[in-house]
């Protein structure tokens, strides 16, 4: 019998073995949302495994609770779930079971509500890396935590370390990770070490913003970028030099949006009827393609998929006339608009939209550039929710202004 039979017969177990770890750990990726807009900072899951059609009772809710007043969305890592809210003057950093919304720990401090014209609370969600969990709330107060139990690791008062004055409506901001940096923008944008938080660097002061860095490359240059109130910042991760800039201001100084990265081209969209550009990169520097006013995401940020852009257009205060629209990316043209969801999120996973309505109706709808198509509908949380729900591991959590958070079942098998 041939060398080569035995040698291979030898090591079949271990080839399998190894493709199978491979395959688990590409499954266990695809079940994560480690930060704000998901692996890929885009609000697109790749997860296929769950159900967008459900019978006339609903679907199964697993579990309710309540983590405080605020507009903190969910991260989840394993069976790790992280939020934030407010409570009688403390700001908490919750670690739930993703299973069961049992606690497993809870981080608390001191902090204002900041109730203006909307409930207050954190509107920051967690960011989860390795072994760390890293938060900001509205005052600025950045945490490096210990997954395993929640225990502080480091910590700032950004308002201090960094001179900066609180923005009308707080910070919002969702720490960004990559590499061995973390990354905030608080009327600058400033770079940490993500294990010791030791200030890196930070850029000159702009007004504050209330969206989150998003990172980018620019000519194979890992780079971050962040709408301010100015306009649209993008500089070399490394140091915090300026690579790129585009002036966009919305009325209010309200830009509460983060930039869309789609290949070469940026995507911004803001509220009070600023509208919507395409930026495309032609070498060094960014030019336009459109500006239009068929899409202005007040707070919640647009999704693509398949060529197109999915998003509300309005503003919060005028729930009844906000639309989501449907938009050619390419062109900004208008494929098609749709009334009565008010001024809600949203996230696409499998083709399909993934809506969390203003009055907190759960809504699966195709992303079909021909036609809203509504596939399932059921009230998931009372109150206003302008919080975007999350899909992970064929579970989809929505949560509400006062914070009332459901894990609604949508697992195929």
């Amino acid at each position: 019998m041939s060398i080569w039979f035995h040698l291979v017969r030898s090591i079949f177990p271990t080839i399998i073995l190894f493709l199978t770890c491979v395959s688990t750990s590409i499954a266990a990726d695809q079940a994560n949302w480690p930060q704000w807009r998901g692996p890929s900072f885009d609000l697109r899951s790749d997860e296929t495994n769950w159900r967008s059609v459900w019978p006339a009772a609903g679907p199964a809710i697993l579990w309710k609770t309540n983590v405080g007043i605020g507009y903190s969305s969910v991260t989840v890592v394993g069976n790790r779930l992280l939020t934030m809210g407010h409570t009688d003057g403390e700001e908490t950093v919750y670690c739930l079971d993703a299973r069961t919304g049992h606690p497993l720990w809870t981080q608390r401090y001191p902090g204002e509500l900041t109730d203006n014209m909307n409930k207050g609370g954190p509107g920051s969600t967690p960011s989860i890396d390795g072994q760390m969990v890293y938060s900001m709330g509205r005052e600025g107060q950045l945490y490096g935590l210990r997954l395993d139990d929640g225990e502080v690791v480091w910590s700032h008062n950004l308002q201090d370390l960094l001179g900066v004055e609180l923005p009308d409506w707080g910070l919002t901001c969702s720490p960004l990770v990559r590499g061995g940096q973390l990354f905030v923008e608080v009327g600058r944008l400033a770079a940490f070490d993500k294990r010791t938080g030791e200030l890196q660097w930070q850029t000159n002061t702009f007004p504050a913003g209330y969206g989150s860095p998003t990172p980018l490359q620019v000519q194979g240059l890992d780079c971050v970028s962040v709408l301010h109130n100015e306009g649209l910042l993008i500089v070399d991760q490394r140091d915090g030099q300026e690579i790129e800039f585009v002036p966009w201001e919305t009325s209010y100084l309200t830009n509460s949006t983060s930039p869309l990265v789609m290949e070469d081209k940026i995507f911004l969209s803001t509220g009070y009827e600023r509208g919507c550009g395409l930026f495309q990169w032609k070498g060094d520097h960014l030019e336009t393609v459109y500006e239009n006013r068929e899409m202005s995401n007040h707070m919640n940020n647009s999704v693509f998929w398949k060529d197109h852009l999915y998003g509300f257009d309005g503003n919060a205060h005028r729930g009844r006339t906000v639309r989501l629209v449907c938009m050619e990316a390419a062109t900004g043209k208008v494929m098609w608009s749709q009334l009565g969801l008010g001024c809600g999120a949203l996230m696409v996973a499998d083709g399909k939209l993934v809506i969390l309505s203003e009055e907190g109706e759960l809504v699966i709808a195709a992303a079909n550039p021909k036609e809203y198509t509504e596939l399932s509908r059921v009230v998931a949380v009372p109150e206003r929710c302008w919080t975007v729900p999350v899909l992970v591991d064929g579970q989809i959590y929505c949560r509400n202004d006062v914070g009332d958070l459901t894990c609604v079942s949508v697992r195929a098998n």
